[in-house]
């Protein structure tokens, strides 16, 4: 089979239009854009760290530019469109695609990570049975716990944190809302309110979903990108792929630069590739576009480090460089911090990278970091 070649360039743009970054409000205005969104992506990352607005609500900001934080409230709370649970890191995804996490769930519940040894059945059992009696409920309601030691800078004094998260990934209960990074935790049927629990998908659905998903919000994929942090479900995921070049439903494609790698793309994909990609966006580290570090290499030829946990005087960028696109290309990396109480965005740091240039670039890029003040301090 001769793989169909491409420039890095050309592959460039058939990820970004993937990513929906070649379009000014791809999703419409309003909340619909919100689930609307987030159901394209596949998921939207969620992390603690809040030195500017968190990232899951960046990411849905880039995408949407009259976003409100609100929205994704009524997705989760009201609407509850999306939910919570457990990609390749703590993300917001499509309610409809939870059948295809309902395995992983059973994985939980008969053979836990052992974050949770400590987590007794009598602990899970505990929880589950106050939140049935008496309501959704965070850490925070929960005051009657013996307190202990930490034993992760990251664990709570309180052993019913740890149950409760046990229980959430095991699908017992789901966050019913989040304040900040506050959870509420409601039993996941009473807050679905289902007549029946949806039908756990299969095992040869859920490789068929993890395909889909990444040929809709990469258009070119690969194994590692398909499968991000998820090794194991790779020959599998290889199999599948096969069946579809067979079918005439995908094309093996080369990429200038990708050595051995392989990657893959609809036919349709293939033909209609776009030229040229406009718009300025400032990225979270997290974003999607980002966070698969080596294909952003392969991609973009910039290799993006994030530095929040490096030694200050080793940093290169700053505490948290935002990759800046500029018309398909990363340009720049700004380091930025939100003072809360002045209601500033305060620009720590900024660094030309690629094709970054002062005279081409400083005007558009200004103009952007104008309107992300605005959405750091809006209501």
């Amino acid at each position: 089979m001769t793989p169909f070649p491409l420039t890095q360039l050309q592959a460039r743009h058939i990820w970004l239009r993937a990513q929906k970054l070649d379009t000014a409000a791809p999703f419409g205005r309003g909340a619909a854009a919100t689930p609307a969104a987030i159901q394209h992506l596949g998921y939207v990352q969620i992390d603690t760290i809040n030195v500017i607005e968190r990232c899951h609500h960046h990411i849905l900001w880039t995408r949407i530019p009259s976003y409100r934080r609100d929205h994704l409230r009524q997705a989760q709370t009201i609407d509850k469109t999306v939910f919570e649970y457990w990609t390749h890191a703590l993300s917001y995804v499509p309610t409809s695609d939870l059948k295809f996490f309902m395995a992983d769930m059973a994985l939980q519940r008969k053979s836990p990570k052992s974050w949770f040894n400590a987590v007794t059945e009598s602990d899970l059992r505990k929880v589950i049975a106050r939140i049935r009696e008496n309501g959704a409920l965070s850490i925070r309601d929960i005051d009657d716990d013996v307190l202990v030691e930490k034993d992760h800078a990251w664990a709570s004094r309180k052993p019913s944190k740890r149950a409760l998260q046990l229980a959430f990934h095991a699908g017992k209960l789901t966050v019913s809302e989040r304040v900040g990074m506050l959870k509420t935790y409601e039993l996941m049927e009473r807050h679905f309110q289902w007549d029946r629990p949806p039908k756990k998908a299969s095992e040869e659905q859920v490789i068929n979903y993890l395909l889909d998903r990444a040929l809709r919000s990469q258009g070119l994929v690969s194994l590692d990108s398909i499968c991000h942090l998820n090794p194991k479900r790779k020959p599998f995921v290889r199999r599948l792929i096969e069946t579809r070049l067979r079918r005439g439903d995908l094309v093996l494609a080369e990429i200038d630069g990708a050595g051995r790698q392989e990657h893959w793309a609809s036919p349709q994909t293939l033909a209609d590739i776009p030229e040229t990609t406009e718009g300025v966006h400032i990225l979270s580290p997290f974003d999607p576009l980002i966070i698969q570090r080596k294909r952003l290499k392969l991609f973009f030829d910039y290799e993006h480090v994030f530095e929040a946990y490096v030694p200050k005087e080793r940093r290169v960028y700053g505490y948290l460089g935002l990759p800046v696109l500029v018309d398909g290309e990363i340009v720049a990396v700004v380091d930025l911090k939100a003072d809360r109480t002045r209601q500033e965005l305060l620009l720590q740091q900024w660094t030309w990278v690629g094709g970054g240039d002062a005279s081409l670039h400083t005007k558009q890029i200004e103009e952007k970091l104008h309107q992300f003040d605005q959405f750091q301090f809006a209501s």
